[in-house]
Parts: structure tokens; sequence; C-alpha cells
């Protein structure tokens, strides 16, 4: 036993003897300089880069064998001696394990690459200068496998010379740059501060790799300042595929702190996901159980960060330039819950999405508040309850829901919604059962401000267009309109319209309603109309048409006392318009409406008895007939014609039972003033009112009514007695001129008389006093 321990002991020996021989050989007698000629050989060989090795070549030997090289650079073949080197480095240090050397392996104990200086720039062309080094890789590629394939698969015996074992226990890059000038697209991107550190590298199982880095972004290749900053710190577990070129990260933590240009503070952002791979082979990336969390601060947000988590899957082909993401969910505050699934196509040239989206209901309210968008409402509950569900298409320029189901606070709409983002073009073609437009219209005494309304490209242009302004002008000149809109029952100011239909379409600063339609108090609206926004001021044409409508329940609508007039109203007409206010709008008003009234009634005054009761006054009678409280006619009727905001009528005809009403006048739209003279006549069926004396069939009964809308109606309408003298006493003087002769005459003279005496001492005024009833 003594003997083998004693052989044992002389063998180490002599192993030991001969170890540190070979390393007295190595630093005597050999050189490593020697070695750069075929280092640079071997680079320019398998890449075509031109190594240039400033500084020296360095072994060493204890505790592990290794050799160190100092001041490296790489550059392109075509790259001139004089500009930055592609590539460089301060120091790269190579070292092995001593024990795996003694059972007659190799195994790189420790990598590491201090300084390393990477520089990509893409021409105005689209050519990356990487590409002539990818291509000769590509050129060399069996050889490169025929080299990595003994690390690949571990030791192997029958190879010839030390086979070598892919296990590097500690793997350092520190103080990384990587620097990308993109001349196509304008921007320059630097990566700062690149440290990446791995421990026992090697294909068969996972390692931990830990890396951080800077990154700064600049929009314009001369730009002053970056467009963002952001700090990044990743942690995982890599599982490498060598042969098969299929990489996996597992346990994926990527930490990030991002400040934009102007802000003062970072925006917080943390990734996780549970496993990543990178199928270099297939080029493919696939992400499992991922989860991207944010914590955002912006002035506009409040003093507190606004937490934000979205959780997804993603499946992306890199040579399909395809992706899809599975599993979206986006959660915040206020119970704001979105989810889906996106496929995304042409994500190297002009991305594309498609897909679904849900919308848990929710209040936008607080969401508009923080946000500092919420606009003025009538409703302190609008926009309170709203959800949707919807596929969904669309670019980086345009988004459309097609097949959107929306509830809103209790409302349910469906159809297609889209438009651009930069508020060029609207579309929508929605059915629902009602809306209430009034819960989202400002208050009467807050009229709407143009920041308030916060859609994409239509904001500004709100903003741009006058205080008074109707419409956004400017907007409307570039807008494309395609609108369609069917409701059930809608709300407007307390009146209720049922069975809407609504069409709008537009294009290029020409828009026309071409068609509108709604039943409205048990009659019909319609509408066709133009707004030409190519020309200032805005050029506006309509074209109304109303049927059957009931005017008494439209007035009680509009007043809380008693409506005095009813009837079925019908009318159409042809207005135009020029203006972007109401007032330049009633200025500039041109056309002509006519209207018609049937089965009309005058509620709490009989016109047949008040001019049945004057006759009789005339005649020294009374009327003993018994009278129904209010006035019933068979129509009414007149055309209007309007220039430059004053309606004139010559052609009032209202149809009393034996009685005849007619009139002219005119109205005033800027001023709101109007004069009305009007007359009522007996006609051929006078019988059907009262018993008249047959030389007053003809004569007419004058009122004039003038005054301001806004005015008192009690003070509109007055009998013109001055009116019915002169019709009076031109009747008498035809009379007397019938029957001849002075003393004729004379007699009509002293009638004349008589009546202006009657008239004013008592009789006038009650006659007086019943015709003014008729128009009051």
């Amino acid at each position: 036993m003594k003997r083998i321990l004693r052989t044992l002991l002389a063998a180490i020996g002599v192993l030991g003897l001969v170890v540190v021989a070979a390393v007295v050989f190595i630093t005597t007698f050999f050189d490593p300089e020697d070695l750069k000629p075929r280092l640079v050989e071997v680079v320019r060989e398998h890449s075509g880069l031109e190594l240039e090795l400033d500084g020296p070549l360095t072994w060493s030997f204890y505790p592990r064998l290794g050799v160190g090289v100092a001041a490296a650079e790489a550059r392109l073949p075509s790259q001139p001696a004089e500009a930055d080197a592609f590539a460089a480095f301060d120091h790269a240090e190579v070292s092995l394990a001593i024990a795996p050397l003694l059972r007659g392996e190799i195994a790189i104990d420790g990598l590491t690459l201090d300084g390393l200086v990477l520089r990509l720039t893409r021409d105005a062309e689209g050519r990356g200068n990487w590409e002539t080094l990818l291509e000769r890789l590509r050129e060399r590629g069996e050889e490169a496998e025929a080299v990595l394939a003994p690390a690949s698969a571990g030791p192997n015996p029958d190879a010839s010379g030390l086979p070598v074992a892919l296990n590097i226990a500690s793997v350092q890059v520190r103080e990384g740059r990587i620097a990308y000038r993109d001349a196509q697209a304008g921007r320059v991107v630097t990566l700062e501060g690149v440290d990446i550190t791995g421990r026992n590298v090697n294909p068969e199982q996972a390692f931990p790799l830990e890396a951080s880095l800077g990154i700064t972004w600049q929009d314009g290749l001369e730009a002053d300042a970056p467009l963002l900053t952001s700090d990044l710190s990743l942690e995982t577990q890599v599982r490498l595929g060598l042969a098969e070129g299929r990489h996996v990260l597992q346990g994926v933590a990527l930490d990030a702190s991002t400040r934009l240009a102007g802000d003062d503070q970072a925006q917080e952002t943390q990734f996780r996901a549970d496993e990543l791979l990178l199928d270099l082979a297939a080029e493919r990336v696939e992400l499992a159980g991922s989860r991207l969390e944010a914590s955002l601060l912006h002035p506009r947000l409040g003093e507190k960060r606004l937490p934000l988590t979205l959780g997804f899957d993603l499946d992306a082909d890199l040579a399909a330039h395809t992706a899809r993401l599975r599993e979206l969910l986006l959660t915040g505050p206020d119970g704001l819950e979105l989810g889906g699934n996106l496929a995304v196509s042409e994500l190297a040239t002009a991305p594309s999405y498609e897909g679904q989206l849900r919308l848990a209901e929710m209040s936008l309210r607080p969401w508009l508040i923080r946000l500092g968008v919420m606009p003025s409402l009538a409703s302190n509950t609008a926009l309170g309850q709203v959800a949707l569900a919807s596929p969904i298409r669309g670019d980086l320029d345009a988004l459309t829901l097609d097949g959107l189901t929306l509830s809103l606070d209790g409302s349910t709409f469906s159809g297609r919604l889209g438009g651009r983002f930069d508020g060029t073009r609207l579309e929508a073609d929605l059915q629902g059962d009602r809306l209430r437009l009034d819960d989202y219209l400002p208050p009467d005494d807050q009229p709407m401000a143009a920041g308030e309304l916060s859609l994409p490209g239509v904001s500004q242009a709100l903003a741009q267009a006058e205080p008074a302004a109707l419409l956004p002008a400017e907007w409307l000149a570039g807008l494309s309109l395609d609108a369609a809109l069917e409701l059930a029952e809608l709300t407007v100011r307390e009146q209720a319209f049922r069975d809407v239909s609504l069409r709008l379409e537009g294009r290029e600063g020409r828009h026309r309603l071409t068609g509108f339609e709604s039943v409205f108090h048990e009659g019909r609206l319609a509408a066709t109309g133009e707004l030409d926004a190519r020309e200032s001021p805005l050029r506006w044409r309509l074209s109304p048409r109303i049927e059957a409508l009931r005017l008494g329940s439209l007035m009680a609508s509009l007043s809380d006392e008693p409506a005095p007039l009813e009837g079925r109203l019908s009318g159409t007409g042809e207005l135009e318009s020029r203006g972007n206010s109401i007032a330049a709008l009633k200025r500039a008003l041109n056309g002509r409406f006519d209207a018609r009234m049937e089965e009309g009634r005058i509620k709490d005054v009989n016109v047949s008895r008040e001019l049945c009761t004057a006759v009789a006054r005339l005649e020294g009678e009374t009327t003993s007939r018994d009278w129904q409280p209010d006035t019933r006619f068979q129509r009414a009727e007149a055309s209007f014609r309007i220039r430059d905001g004053v309606a004139e009528t010559d052609d009032l005809d209202v149809t009393l039972p034996g009685i005849a009403l007619g009139g002219q006048g005119r109205l005033d739209l800027a001023s709101e003033r109007f004069d009305l003279r009007a007359a009522a006549r007996f006609t051929e069926t006078v019988d059907a009112a009262c018993e008249v004396n047959p030389r007053l069939v003809d004569v007419p009964f004058p009122v004039r009514c003038e005054g301001e809308l806004g005015g008192d109606s009690g003070e509109w309408c007055r009998f013109d007695r001055e009116a019915f003298q002169d019709t009076l006493a031109d009747l008498l003087r035809q009379e007397a001129t019938e029957r001849a002769g002075e003393k004729v005459q004379e007699r009509l003279d002293e009638a004349v008389k008589r009546l202006d005496e009657r008239l004013g001492e008592g009789a006038g005024e009650e006659l007086r006093g019943a015709l003014e009833g008729l128009f009051q």
C-alpha cells in the first residue's frame, strides 16, 4: 500500500514539474506578439474585417491560464483609414480553466470585454454598414458551423487535438457603447454604459444573465436635445440553442426609467415575462405570460403617478413581418379593463392591425377629468356608464370599429365607427335605441369651450375657430365625412324625435345633408341641405319639409302655458344663408317657405262670435246665439318670401265658417320686429256664422299687429279704427252715388257723422274691444 501511495505521489510530482516546465518554456521562449499577424489573418478570413491590434497581447497563468488583448479596432473592408472604426474595444481577455486541461479538455473559464464600441449606420438608401459583414459571414457559414460544432457538442474524444467544452464560468461586457445613425429615417439611437454579465454559460442548461444600459433617442441627425433617455436593467435565465439557433429566456425581468424631452421626472415601467423565445433560424419571437406595468407621471395626471398594467402573449414572425398579440388586457384605476387581441402585419414598412376589443363597463368621467378634457355637460351623470365590444382594424393613421356594440348611459348603439387620427376623415353608420342629446350638451348658461372637445385632430381645429363660431370652418374645409344615424328616439332641447334617420356626406369641404326624416309631435319632419366650407363665410342651403305636425303639442312643450293655437301644420321651403354665427345667418337668410294648417283651433276665443257681435252692434242689435268657446277653422295658408333676413307675405288666408281672414306682413329676423295688417270678411256662407246685413258681407274688419317678438304680446295687436271708418265711409258713399242726388249725399254725410259719434260715445269702444279680442 505504501508502495502504491509513493508511486501516486511521484506521478503527481512529475505532472507538476511538467506543468511548471511548460509555463517556464512558454514565458521564456514564446512571444505572444508573434500571434498578432495570425489573429489579424483569421479575422480577415472569416469576417472580412481589418483588425488593428495597437495594444500588447499578454499571458496570465494564475489562478487561470489566459490571454489578453488591449486597444483593438476593426474596420470594414471599404472603410477609409481616417474614419472611425466599425468596432473597437479597450481590453479583451480569454482565460482557460487549468483543471480540465489536466484531463485533456479545453474549458473557457472567463471572457471579458471592456470598452466595446460599435458604430452602426444606415445610409439614405436604407443600406446598413453591417450588411457587408453579414454577407461575408453567410458565405463562411459552413466553415463556421464546422468550427462551432465541437463546442456545442461538448467533448469529442474522436476529434484530433484537444476537445473544447463550452462552459464559460464568467462572461462580462463592461462599459460598452453602440451608436446607430439612420440617415433614411433621420434618427440617432445610442446605447451607452452597456454592461452584461453571465455565469456558467453553456448550451446544455439555463444560466443567469444580467444586463444594464442607457438609451438615448434623437429625432433628427443633428438634433441638439434627445427625444427621450432611458435606463434599462435586465435579469433572466438563458438557455442557448447554438446548433438550432433557438434561444429561450425564462423569468424575464426588465425595468426601465424613461424621461421624455421636457419632463423633469422619469416614467417608471417594469416588464415581466414567463418565457421569451428567440428562434433565429425561423426568425420568430414568442412571449408567454407577459406583463407590462407602468407608473406614469404628468402634470395633466395630477400629483400622483398613474398605475397601468398591460398583460399579453406575443407571437411574431420577423420574416413575414407579422405579429399576433393574444390575451390583451389593460387595467387601471376607476374600473379600466380593456381586453382583446390583435394581428399586426407589415411590421417593417407600414404596420396595420386587426382584431377584437372589449371595454368593460366603466365611467369615463374620472378619466376625462384626470386628463383635463372633461367638457361642461348639462348632466352630471353623463358618460358615467360606457362599455363597448367591436372588431378593430387600422394602421398608424386611421382606425375603424366595424361591428361596434356600444352601451352609453343606458342607450345601446351598433354599427360602424371610424376615422383618421388627424381628424381629416370621419365615418359612422350607427343604429341606436335612444339618445338624450341634452345630457351631452353644455349647460344653457355655459357654452362649450373649443378646448373641451378632445378628438384626434379635431380639438386643434376647434381651438382655431372664432369664439362665436357655430362650426370650425377650417377643419370642415379639409374633412371627408360619411355618416349615417338611425335612432328610435332622440331628445334635443326636451323635444322628442322618433324614428330618426340622418345621412351626411362630405368631400373636399362640400358637405351635404342627403336625408333627414323623423316623427315629430305626431307629424313628420324631413330635410335635405348643403354646407359649403370652401367659401368664406360658410354657405348654407336647406330644404325643409313638414307634414301634419301637431302645432299645439309643439307649443305646449315649449312653454309652461297652455297652447293658444292647435292644428296640423305642414310646409315646404327652400332656404339659403351665409355665415358662421346665428346673427350672421339671420341677416343673410334668403328663400321661401310655404305653410299650411288644417284642423285648426284657436283656444279661448271665438272669432265668429266677436265679429258677429261687432256687426250686431253696428246695426244696433244683439246676438243671442250659443257660441263655442274656441275658434275652429278649416285651413290657414301663407307663403313667405325671405330676402336678407326679412320675411314677407301678402297672401295670408284663414278660412272660418262664414268668415275669411286675409292679410299681409313682414318680419325682420335680425331685429325680431314685425308688422302685420289683416282683415276679416264675411263670405257667401255667412249664415254659418251669423245673420249679417248684406251690405256688410264684403266689408273688411281691419286689425294691425306690430312690435317685437320678445315684447309684451298684449301690446301687439289693435283694431284699426281709422281704416275701418274709411272703409265704411267708402261703402256708404258708393251706395249714395248709386242712388244719386245731392240729397242722398247729404244723408250719407249725416250717417257717417252719426257713425263717428256712436263710435266715439261708447259704442265704438265696445266694438273696438270686441274686434281686438279676435287677434290677442
